[in-house]
Parts: C-alpha cells; sequence; structure tokens
C-alpha cells in the first residue's frame, strides 16, 4: 500500500531522490508529522506493484540519484521493498539509482538479512535510547531499533541516525549525553542529524508541545559535540 510519492526530494537521502511513502507503521508516535500513514490501510492509500514504480522512475531516472522508501514504516512491507530494490539493480537503465531505506529500526533480523543485499543505506530513526521514554513516545519498545542500528552499522549500510527532539521531552543534556555515547560506541564515525520537533501537521496530542528555539538548538548542538560527535547536522 502506498501513501504517496515525491518525485524529486533532496532530504531523503544523498542527492536528488524519488521517494514512496509505504502505509502503515508499527509505531504509535506522538510526535508523528505525517499520523495519515500510520493505519494500515485508508481511503488515501493505493495498492501499487514493483512494475508501476519502474514505470514512474524510468522518464525522471536522468535527473535522480537514487530512489528511498520511507513511510509509515517502509520495512513492513519488506518484499515488495526487496522486490523494488533487486528491480532497480537488476535493469540498465536504472542501475545507477541508489536504494535507500528511512525506518524506525523496529524490524527483525530475517527482515534486514532479506534487504541488507539490495539495500545502500538506511537512515534510523532513534526516538529515545532510554526504553520506558521510547514507549512512551512510540507505544512500543526499542530493543529491536538498538539491534538494528548496530547490525546496519556492521555491514556499512548506515547512513544516519536521526533524533527528533522535543523540547522538555527527551532532549536533557544528559539524555543526549547517553545517546551520543551509546551511537559512538557502535560507530565513532556515526553521523548524526538532529531534527527539532515542529508542530506543524501532528496530532492534537503534541500541539501543546513547544518547538525548538535557536539558543536551544545550539544547546543540543553544543551537548553532543562536547560527548565527540564529529558528523552532525541540526533541521
Amino acid at each position: 500500500m502506498l501513501a504517496d510519492t515525491v518525485r524529486f526530494s533532496w532530504v531523503d537521502g544523498p542527492g536528488n531522490r524519488y521517494v514512496l511513502f509505504l502505509q502503515g507503521c508499527n509505531f504509535n508516535c506522538t510526535a508523528c508529522h505525517n499520523p495519515h500513514t500510520i493505519p494500515l490501510v485508508t481511503h488515501r492509500a493505493r495498492l501499487v506493484n514493483v512494475a508501476d514504480v519502474l514505470a514512474e522512475l524510468r522518464p525522471l531516472h536522468h535527473f535522480l540519484s537514487g530512489i528511498t522508501v520511507s513511510g509509515g514504516e517502509a520495512t513492513l512491507q519488506h518484499r515488495f521493498v526487496h522486490d523494488l530494490f533487486l528491480a532497480v539493480k537488476s535493469e540498465a537503465e536504472l542501475a545507477h539509482l541508489t536504494t535507500f531505506l528511512d525506518t524506525n529500526g523496529s524490524a527483525p533480523v530475517s527482515t534486514w538479512d532479506l534487504l541488507l543485499p539490495v539495500t545502500d543505506g538506511a537512515m534510523v530513526d532513534l526516538k529515545a535510547l532510554d526504553p520506558d521514554l521510547h514507549i512512551a513516545l512510540t507505544d512500543s519498545p526499542n530493543d529491536d531499533v538498538k539491534l538494528s542500528i548496530q547490525r546496519l552499522a556492521e555491514a556499512g549500510k548506515l547512513h544516519e541516525v536521526r533524533l527528533l527532539l522535543v523540547p522538555g521531552v527527551n532532549d536533557t543534556d544528559d539524555q543526549l549525553r547517553r545517546t551520543a555515547n551509546w551511537l559512538l560506541s557502535v560507530d565513532p564515525a556515526m553521523r548524526i542529524k538532529v531534527i527539532g520537533f515542529r508542530g506543524h501537521g501532528v496530532r492534537a496530542s503534541a500541539r501543546h508541545w513547544p518547538e525548538a528555539t535557536a539558543e536551544r538548538r545550539r544547546e543540543w548542538q553544543s551537548v553532543l559535540r562536547q560527548a565527540g560527535v564529529r558528523r552532525l547536522d541540526l533541521v
């Protein structure tokens, strides 16, 4: 099930990318900016197959660096993603396109066993390192998320880890330091992207949360730099 596509994007992985947003997510994040993609089925989503996507890609391939599958949660439809990435790599005029996933990292080992051979990179969201806080924010534990980060890093397929920070919710200096220390223990050269919470498009339950000020963003940057993070982006 497909929620939407973006034909050209510079924010969903390296270069200019074609992005598919799949319908359905196994997290129920309070801060989700695309809550309409959480249900597995909605009247807005549509069924597509690999041939449909390839037909969209062919006229655009000269202008693209790659394809990214996002969501919702892309790995819930892992067999479709596998078949799509394999088809892209098998077709001469599309083979130059890199294949990326934007994921919450909740996939089991068996899913990564299927996807890693055809995936060039992944961006993983880490909502919170603390298990209890992660459950509070997503209604789900983070055990598989942490294992996925480790597995992707070991395979050389982890493009970056993304931290969505909400002032006063998951952004204390201690939380940031512990998160940075754990990520750098996985890979000392870890690329980390910090995304400040924005209220646009979120559900009513998160609309009272504050957005980050420029001063608070500078404080995040300082804490993470002091913790040893060298590859850091703030958006």
